[in-house]
């Protein structure tokens, strides 16, 4: 299994994200194992130190947790809390820069909601 990494970021908080987003998709259930760091490693070919790393954060963001001789486990609840999460960074961050380049783009306003009421309702 090949990934293409982005020489923009530290390939662990890039792992953390592809993590992240398959327990929000449920890829990786709650209650069930991830990968093991050597599994991961050797998949995507980078060091181990590096799944683990990326896995240590996501023990201390409280969405993983290691059971002895088991291995990694997707918490309960990781998903309504990563959900929640997204949810914030979402209106606090991305959704202000969306309106602040609708500005720019001299657009009404109203215009624009519309347009995302209808692309909600066809989903």
């Amino acid at each position: 299994m090949t990934i293409e990494w982005n020489d923009n970021q530290p390939i662990y908080k890039q792992l953390r994200e592809l993590v992240v987003e398959r327990i929000m998709d449920g890829s990786f259930a709650e209650g069930n194992a991830v990968p093991s760091v050597r599994q991961v490693a050797a998949d995507y070919q980078i060091n181990h130190l590096t799944v683990a790393k990326a896995y240590q954060e996501l023990v201390d963001g409280g969405l993983l947790e290691k059971r002895r001789g088991l291995g990694m486990f997707v918490v309960g609840g990781a998903r309504e809390s990563l959900t929640t999460n997204e949810q914030h960074k979402f209106l606090e961050d991305e959704l202000p820069a969306f309106a602040e380049r609708v500005q720019l783009l001299g657009m009404d306003m109203e215009i624009v909601a519309q347009k995302l009421r209808a692309i909600g309702e066809q989903s």
